[in-house]
């Protein structure tokens, strides 16, 4: 089935200029170039037709799948084809719309792209059931006998490890027909959290009077000014804490969402069928928790770190987001920024900076922000095409990490469709992380590295703390509390405020350790989180992480052998399980080490900044 927006990475939103320039009045040389996928409109409007005219032959092939292997082989190749050439007309449409979203005809052919993937979707909507149908004697008949239809194997396989999960027709059409119902809990959740929800004002820094918004928040809690960030936590969490029974009502439907499918499928658990998409096993989620949960001295040695150069008589949870020190001078024009990305690269080889030479050069990135833009940063691809980047570059530290970031992304996307078939042109969002975190990796070693400056080592050895901290410490409380819900109610209990407070407190206090103190309004942080409708997915932060993590050190060791399988697992695609192309890559995710490892790795960071702290 076709998705929106194949190989979209959406990540950190880019700040907020001034007086910004009309789109015309930037270089072009800072520009991508969306003619490399259609030379003007009128060849985009001739793809589209195509697409068009493809469709109905679809039909031709329901029906007959079984009937011989070149039946089948016709039919995944016209399916294929739709779908590549969809992507391309679909990425046209999407990429002119963002880089001015009041472009009303780009809205519109975006839109004519949407409709014509929802046309394209039920058109081929057959083909899986009728694979399913046909017996495992026939279709490895069918395999020996076409080897173009061998190909298709892997592909095939992964289709049919489903056949235990999938109901007869009639079941399935009254699944499909709950589909839109499924939705309901986020989409209220959705509504409230952006739209309804509104907050006190405090007073900022100088005096004045400010509306907490959501947007504003992130800033107020940073504030060097602990009155501020308790005001704002107040304003906040108070908020929130008079709509606890109702956002617990919210979440509990959701979960029951995930429970229904799972018993619905005869899935063992909610979890299982969660993993069961992407083929993990579940020893890999409970992997991520055991790991941390026997690994948490470094998040609390970090948390009497933070409470001691903080000099607060008490951690509290307005303490956790401000910064430990001024953020040191990194103004980083956009072409130095490449440079040092370019030079923090170097690990992983000439090929890989070849390919960094083309996306530099070849009008693969969109760089600054222009009137109409859409903000963030993404990175865009689809087979057929170069990759594109989305920035809104605005020449700080966090913005040249975004860059790299998004460079793992595109070259990923890059070394994909230069080796494997569009069938196998994808790749999961288990993996997707991996390459793209690698980069900010391999770039902060290289800062501390090369960084003199006492302050600038140390902001960016606390930057990489915190990262650590973020995305895999946090993430992995987050999906324990993830998985131990969905088991108390798999259990038949309610999931009442009252018990989603109790169980947030003890986790953030296990967490977190005794230099912590834990304030009876953060009891109920689970109630904002809007990734808890997301069944399962928080996890995959900490895992990506942590691959990252141990591929990245092998390959700064100067490990030849560990940069070349690396490399080999960027041109895999979805050719093989993601879990298997990890492993082959280096890093056993079904193992504890990774995340071992990536804790380990923290400790050696918090050894680094008290050293500095010390010498000073």
């Amino acid at each position: 089935m076709m998705r929106q927006h194949p190989f979209l990475q959406v990540d950190n939103p880019a700040s907020t200029a001034k007086a910004l320039p009309e789109r015309e009045d930037i270089d072009n040389k800072f520009k991508w170039r969306l003619e490399d996928l259609f030379e003007n409109d009128g060849a985009w409007e001739a793809a589209f037709q195509e697409v068009e005219e493809l469709i109905p032959d679809m039909a031709k092939c329901a029906g007959r799948l079984s009937e011989s292997a070149e039946n089948l082989i016709d039919s995944l190749l016209l399916r294929s084809r739709i779908e590549q050439q969809l992507s391309l007309v679909f990425l046209y449409a999407g990429l002119n719309n963002d880089q001015d979203t009041r472009e009303s005809q780009y809205q519109a052919f975006r839109d004519r792209a949407t409709a014509l993937m929802v046309k394209a979707n039920q058109a081929t909507a057959f083909m899986e059931p009728e694979i399913l149908a046909v017996s495992d004697d026939i279709l490895e008949s069918f395999l020996k006998e076409s080897e173009e239809l061998a190909d298709y194997r892997h592909l095939l396989d992964n289709l049919l490890r489903t056949r235990a999960h999938v109901l007869p027709p009639e079941q399935e059409m009254l699944l499909a027909m709950t589909g839109e119902m499924a939705q309901t809990p986020y989409n209220i959740f959705s509504m409230f959290n952006n739209a309804d929800i509104k907050f006190p004002t405090i007073r900022d820094e100088d005096g004045n009077e400010v509306e907490v918004t959501k947007g504003r928040y992130q800033r107020l809690i940073e504030s060097s000014d602990r009155r501020v960030r308790k005001d704002a936590f107040d304003a906040l969490y108070n908020t929130y804490g008079q709509w606890t029974n109702t956002l617990a009502a919210m979440l509990s439907s959701s979960v029951k969402r995930d429970i229904f499918n799972a018993r619905a499928r005869k899935f063992e658990s909610s979890l299982e069928s969660a993993l069961s998409h992407d083929n993990i096993p579940v020893a890999v989620y409970d992997n991520v928790i055991e790991s941390i949960n026997q690994n948490l001295k470094p998040l609390q040695r970090y948390m009497k770190l933070r409470k001691k150069m903080l000099a607060v008589d008490d951690l509290r949870p307005w303490d956790l987001m401000t910064p430990l020190l001024s953020e040191a001078d990194f103004e980083i024009p956009f072409e130095k920024a490449l440079s040092i990305i370019y030079d923090g690269l170097s690990p992983l080889g000439d090929d890989y900076r070849s390919a960094l030479d083309a996306s530099f050069n070849d009008g693969w990135i969109d760089v600054y922000e222009n009137q109409g833009k859409r903000s963030g940063a993404y990175s865009w691809a689809t087979f057929g095409g170069h990759p594109y980047i989305l920035l809104n570059y605005n020449k700080t530290l966090n913005d040249m990490f975004t860059v790299a970031h998004e460079l793992g992304h595109a070259l990923h996307s890059y070394y994909t469709f230069k080796t494997q078939p569009y069938h196998y042109s994808d790749y999961t969002i288990f993996v997707a992380e991996v390459a793209s975190t690698l980069n900010e990796a391999l770039l902060i070693h290289y800062l501390l590295n090369n960084t003199d400056d006492r302050e600038k080592k140390l902001y960016l050895l606390n930057k990489y703390v915190d990262q650590i901290r973020g995305t895999v410490y946090i993430q992995a409380l987050f999906a324990e509390f993830e998985k131990t819900i969905h088991e108390r109610a798999e259990a038949g209990e309610a999931l009442t405020a009252e018990m989603l407070n109790g169980l947030n407190r003890e986790l953030y206090l296990r967490y977190f350790g005794s230099e912590f103190e834990m304030d009876a309004e953060y009891d109920i942080n689970w109630c904002r989180i809007p990734h808890f409708y997301y069944n399962f997915y928080v996890f995959k932060y900490a895992t990506g992480f942590s691959a990252a993590t141990a591929l990245s050190r092998k390959i700064l060791s100067g490990d030849t052998d560990a940069r070349d399988a690396y490399l080999r697992f960027l041109t895999r695609g979805s050719s093989a399980y993601s879990i298997d192309l990890l492993k082959d890559a280096g890093v056993d995710m079904n193992s504890p080490e990774p995340v071992k490892e990536t804790t380990k790795l923290m400790n050696t960071l918090l050894d680094e900044m008290e050293s500095l702290i010390s010498s000073s």
